[in-house]
């Protein structure tokens, strides 16, 4: 038996990159004000969210500080879906340099690859929100969702106990992995019908 190495997260996030970027760039600009699973965001406030923590992200891969204190509107400039997929770009070689995953990184001094799972995760589950918010189906990679679960289970009550995730949702029976690891974070995944 072999122990094989994890995944590297920048080749996680790149897939999961993949299957957010056009989502993200044809949302329409009338669906900006529409509600989302996340309670506090409509789908405005859920992408100027998601922007900074693409952008945040980038410098804690780097063993930076990030500024998590403000959350300009980057929905105000005609470009910025453009300017999303780019910083999702930068997101990734980012994550993808040969030290990104090594040692702690962020206020918190967490383990490197931990603070990456939360910017996969974050990418992977807010693509659901915005699908879902927007009436579109969406599907996470098999690969992403099989690298997220058991940090996620990790991070689970961490995470509850600062407000980032809900109470934990019953799944149905015959739910699927990543319809698991959404009901984990406090969404009920057949609550919002794409």
């Amino acid at each position: 038996m072999t122990n094989e190495a994890p995944p590297r997260i920048g080749d996680l996030l790149r897939t999961a990159a993949t299957h957010a970027t056009p989502l993200i760039r044809d949302t329409a600009d009338t669906s900006l004000g529409a509600p989302t699973p996340c309670g506090e965001y409509d789908v405005r406030a859920l992408l100027n969210h998601l922007f900074g923590v693409v952008v945040n992200f980038q410098a804690l891969a780097a063993k930076q500080s990030a500024d998590f204190a403000s959350t300009p509107d980057r929905l105000a400039e005609a470009d910025w879906r453009e300017r999303f997929e780019a910083e999702t770009g930068k997101l990734v070689e980012a994550w993808s340099a040969p030290d990104a995953e090594e040692g702690t990184t962020g206020a918190m001094g967490l383990p490197a690859r931990t603070v990456g799972s939360m910017v996969l995760l974050d990418l992977t589950v807010h693509a659901w929100d915005l699908a879902r918010a927007t009436g579109r189906s969406y599907e996470a990679d098999p690969a992403v969702v099989a690298g997220l679960v058991e940090e996620v289970e990790r991070m689970a009550p961490m995470a509850r106990k600062m407000n980032v995730f809900g109470e934990a949702v019953e799944p149905p029976g015959d739910a699927t992995v990543f319809e698991r690891l959404l009901a984990t974070t406090g969404r009920d995944p057949r609550a919002w019908k794409a």
